[in-house]
């Protein structure tokens, strides 16, 4: 087994910075056994972080998260999330306890609001309070959220555990302002897509400096943020040959001269940038 390094929260407590990702799962029968047995390998491996949502294959990776943990809940840290039409008082108290029973399980680890829409955080937050009383999850979150939105958030809680959003090397818009402030907040932040879905693994930057490393781009892609403090990963791999070569990369160390590569063919933001979705 791996030891993973952790990040702390808000509330004292740690979250492995590296997790498996579970968007896309679930949508196809023929692939449920498949996709279990990766997010299984990933336990054997030591990787106790699995984030999912009742959005991915309609409740269906859920169910293949359920599959992975059975007889295992307690190695596993459990992050599902609630959508935005489901994000009402009474509603996401029943959307959570949806999902419970679709997972298997009589608690979440982490439970997130997967976008805003239009209801009214402050409802929302009343809900994952009264989730969090009743033990049904043990701390809450947010993902897809910008600065204003954060700001907003903190006139009324300051229980956020973290923050969901799209980063990586080709999507560094966050870096301007949303980083150093979850860093002021002492807000982790959970990266998802940290490879581009895949479209990273091509570019010729990666792939020198994967070479130098005896490594492939992708891990190279993901020591990129792993050197970044207060990040946490959650690659999606439906092959535990893809989990093994993912977890490899918290061992690989970037040189300045790699940095300094990286952020040539990747330039850093230089202004405000909206937050980007995929």
């Amino acid at each position: 087994m791996t030891s993973i390094p952790t990040t702390k929260l808000p509330d004292g407590s740690f979250m492995p910075v590296f997790g498996l990702g579970t968007w896309g799962m679930g949508e196809s029968r023929a692939s449920f056994e498949a996709e279990a047995r990766a997010l299984r390998s990933g336990l054997d491996l030591g990787v106790t972080l699995i984030d999912t949502a009742e959005m991915y294959g309609s409740g269906g990776a859920e169910r293949v998260v359920a599959s992975a943990i059975a007889g295992r809940r307690d190695e596993a840290y459990l992050v599902s999330k609630v959508l935005p039409s489901n994000a009402g008082h009474r509603q996401a108290i029943r959307a959570c306890e949806e999902s419970l029973k679709r997972i298997g399980t009589d608690r979440l680890d982490l439970y997130l609001l997967h976008w805003r829409g239009g209801v009214p955080l402050a409802e929302t937050v009343r809900a994952f309070e009264d989730l969090r009383k009743a033990g049904k999850i043990l701390r809450w979150g947010v993902s897809n959220f910008d600065v204003e939105d954060i700001r907003e958030l903190e006139t009324i809680s300051n229980a956020c555990a973290t923050n969901q959003v799209l980063y990586n090397l080709a999507r560094r818009g966050i870096e301007y302002d949303l980083i150093p402030m979850s860093r002021e907040l002492s807000m982790p932040i959970m990266a998802y897509s940290p490879i581009e879905q895949g479209r990273l693994i091509g570019d010729r930057t990666l792939a020198d400096i994967a070479a130098a490393h005896s490594a492939t781009p992708a891990q190279i892609a993901l020591a990129w943020m792993l050197d970044r403090p207060g990040i946490v990963v959650i690659p999606k791999s439906s092959r535990p040959s893809h989990v093994m070569e993912n977890l490899m990369s918290i061992s690989i160390r970037l040189t300045s001269a790699d940095h300094a590569a990286l952020d040539a063919a990747f330039p850093p933001p230089r202004r405000k940038r909206s937050l980007e979705m995929i």
